[in-house]
């Protein structure tokens, strides 16, 4: 007879003494258990004991987590949080060094427990670290250990970041200034400055302050990639909390307040902020990490979204200044035809420009300036337009010239596919969106040029421009021209080029020719054959190749995932994993001190769920974790990767997928457990590859044609290449 559910057998060891083995019931109150087992070693005082987790995270057992316990756990007896706290709380208060020393480092290892964490904040730890950072007295490692306690205590979000002083502010924003720091007191002080950022307005205005974008720079020239990453992080949390008509960096020697938006990519360029990191982090040797990635491309997001407010801004037909841009263009265009449209009559001169305006490929001859009153992409279309006939003169002239001498129904309009295409790149580019908590995809060619995005135009137009005629198009195939078009630019950009050269490259190799064979051969490998015969055939094997489908992804969940733990302080290197047991009965899970390299032993999960227990599995905002206050429940990005598994009546598992295909594979893989069917995207793309291959191999098979079991051997590379081959 199986024992009872609210009994789980459990060893709790206490140093000095053999481990017990005792079953607890989990209807008893924790403090009457824990006065059981100090009755069993003679302990007094069972009130300053309590349980703990005897693994790598050492977290205490609390009436709110004691239901993770399970069979088989292994926990130990150990001093309470709050006797615990307030001994280190003492310790570190220390005039013996050493003492000190020790006492820091038992408070930063601690201090990732929020039973812990709370009881030391109870007793105002936090503005005890702030002091001893403020009094200026701690350095090397007493410093860093009592800076990381800071930041394990501020990440479980029990205070506010609200409460600190300029003092401390100025004194963690020193120790980033400084040219010789010791690197993890560093590394520290620029996670607290980002947090500082992120999660309090009032603090922005007193960091951004202190800290200025050329003081930053320098840790961007070391080789060390988490310093590197870190700063960045720092920039990027800047930028992000920056006011929208504030949202500037500014000189050395001026903080980074009060700078207008329009200057950004002005101040940017004089920083060589972007050649730094183009060289000294994309282009260095090591390899680029997530975390890193990450940065870099919400870097790339928040400077491509500097853009907005001109894609925005609709052009004023009476503003001067905006229709001199126009004039600019047509001068450019026929420099030599302006020269003599000085004299005439006002009649004659409006036709010259209406017909010029025609050639420029405007839709509206007469009022140009209505062309850009659309939004998006408004007068960044024109900026572009302007910087492509100043800084590429010569190919501007050649496009407008050229497709003036065609005839009408073939030429390509300048103007109307130059706000088309600007319109096209800001939505690949995703100007105006904020950037996602879990993408990498960043564009190292974006970071080679200070007017990347100019640039990206110019290199396009031209491309349009080149396509417009291959496919020989007439206005009517207008929106088809743009359709290649994007899928050009897109293809391009999927293999993520190094250089705009490099872009450029590949888009000479992506013809309107080879965009036809590359549909076409896409086309036959998703073909699908709808013949009566076929279909039955398909239908009748359809079960078992969702059985294969299905057993693909229990497997995939044996093999298990790392997941990242995600809080409103982005930058955690905290993570955990889960997988399912080979016999698919229970979920082993467990948290880890770094992301692992390869498959986690079950064993050094310490934590297990019984597949019988789970009720449910819920996604995106019916997730527990979503429907929390944060910074997660506002992200589109975080709620489609989200997903929990309910188990017991309010108990639950909560997860974040790695991507899309982490999320898939473990939401079909845990809805085959519970018997229920798999319907993400890839099962259904899975099952379409594998119907096609098995249909296409049986067909091969009623043709008589062998098909080996094992793949033909590699032919061995010839000793001689002195050969002919013999015609007769």
């Amino acid at each position: 007879m199986p024992p009872p559910a609210d009994i789980v057998k459990v060893a709790i060891e206490w140093p000095g003494a053999f481990p017990k083995l005792m079953e607890i019931d989990q209807k008893k109150p924790l403090s009457a258990i824990i006065k059981e087992v100090c009755d069993g070693w003679n302990l007094p005082n069972p009130e300053t004991f309590s349980l703990q987790n005897a693994d790598s995270t050492n977290f205490y057992i609390t009436e709110k987590n004691r239901n993770n316990i399970k069979n088989g756990s292994i926990l130990r007896l150990t001093t309470s949080a709050a006797q615990m706290a307030q001994q280190l709380h003492e310790r570190i208060q220390s005039s013996s060094m050493d003492m000190k020393l020790d006492a820091l480092k038992d408070l930063a290892n601690s201090s990732r427990d929020i039973t812990f964490a709370q009881e030391f904040i109870n007793l105002d730890g936090i503005s005890l670290l702030t002091q001893m950072v403020e009094s200026g007295t701690d350095f090397g490692d007493l410093l860093s250990f009592t800076l990381t306690a800071f930041v394990e205590l501020m990440d479980h979000g029990i205070v506010s970041w609200d409460t600190f002083s300029v003092a401390f502010i100025k004194k963690i924003a020193s120790y980033v200034c400084k040219s010789a720091m010791d690197t993890a007191v560093l590394q520290r002080s620029l996670a607290i400055l980002e947090s500082m950022v992120l999660n309090s307005q009032d603090l922005y205005q007193k960091v951004a302050q202190e800290i200025t974008i050329g003081q930053l720079i320098p840790h961007l020239q070391g080789t060390d990639q988490d310093i590197q990453t870190y700063t960045i992080a720092v920039i990027n949390a800047l930028f992000l909390k920056a006011p929208e008509e504030k949202r500037q960096f500014d000189e050395d020697n001026v903080n980074i307040l009060d700078c207008p938006l329009t200057e950004m990519a002005h101040i940017l360029a004089q920083k060589q902020l972007r050649s730094i990191i183009l060289s000294n982090v994309i282009r260095s040797n090591k390899p680029i990490n997530d975390e890193m990635a990450h940065q870099l491309y919400v870097l790339q997001v928040l400077t491509f979204n500097l853009l907005e407010d001109r894609m925005m801004t609709k052009m004023d037909p009476q503003d001067q200044a905006q229709r001199d841009i126009i004039f600019e263009l047509r001068r450019i265009a026929f420099d030599v035809e302006c020269e003599s449209n000085n004299s005439g009559s006002i009649e004659k001169r409006k036709s010259m420009y209406t017909r010029d305006y025609k050639k420029l490929g405007f839709i509206n001859h007469v009022n140009p300036a209505v062309d850009f009153t659309q939004i998006p992409p408004g007068m960044l279309a024109l900026d572009n337009m302007l910087y492509f006939a100043r800084h590429h003169q010569d190919a501007y002239i050649r496009i407008v010239l050229e497709n003036s001498s065609r005839e009408d129904k073939h030429e390509c309009p300048f103007g109307r596919s130059s706000i088309e295409l600007t319109k096209m790149l800001c939505e690949i580019l995703k100007v105006g969106e904020l950037p996602s908590e879990n993408c990498h995809d960043f564009h190292p060619m974006f970071f080679t040029h200070d007017r990347s995005f100019e640039e990206f135009f110019c290199i396009c137009i031209q491309l349009l421009n080149k396509t417009w005629k291959e496919m020989r198009a007439t206005s009517e195939d207008f929106n088809k021209v743009m359709q290649v078009v994007k899928e050009q630019i897109t293809r391009a950009l999927t293999i993520k080029p190094n250089s705009l050269d490099q872009f450029k490259s590949r888009l000479q190799n992506l013809s309107y020719t080879e965009i036809l064979k590359l549909r076409q051969s896409e086309r036959m490998n998703q073909e699908d054959f709808q013949s009566r015969p076929i279909l039955e055939l398909r239908e009748k094997i359809q079960p078992e190749i969702m059985e294969l489908i299905k057993q693909q992804r229990l497997n995939r969940l044996c093999e298990g995932t790392c997941f990242r733990k995600i809080s409103s302080r982005r930058r955690q290197d905290k993570f955990w994993y889960c997988r399912l047991s080979p016999n698919h009965k229970v979920l082993h899970y467990g948290d880890l001190e770094e992301s692992p390299q390869g498959e986690v032993p079950h064993d050094s999960l310490q934590d297990k769920l019984p597949v019988a227990d789970i009720k449910a599995v819920v996604t995106g905002k019916d997730c527990p974790h979503m429907k929390e206050k944060g910074a997660l429940k506002q992200n589109k990005e975080v709620l489609e990767l989200a997903f929990s598994v309910l188990y017991e009546s309010d108990e639950y598992l909560n997860f974040i997928a790695p991507d899309k295909h982490e999320y898939c594979v473990w939401t079909d893989g845990l809805n085959a457990l519970l018997g229920k069917e798999m319907t993400s995207e890839f099962t259904r793309s899975d099952m379409d590859t594998l119907l096609n291959m098995e249909m296409k191999l049986r067909l091969l098979d009623l043709e008589n044609i062998q098909i080996p079991e094992v793949p033909p051997p590699i032919p061995k590379e010839p000793s001689n290449y002195d050969f002919v081959y013999d015609c007769n």
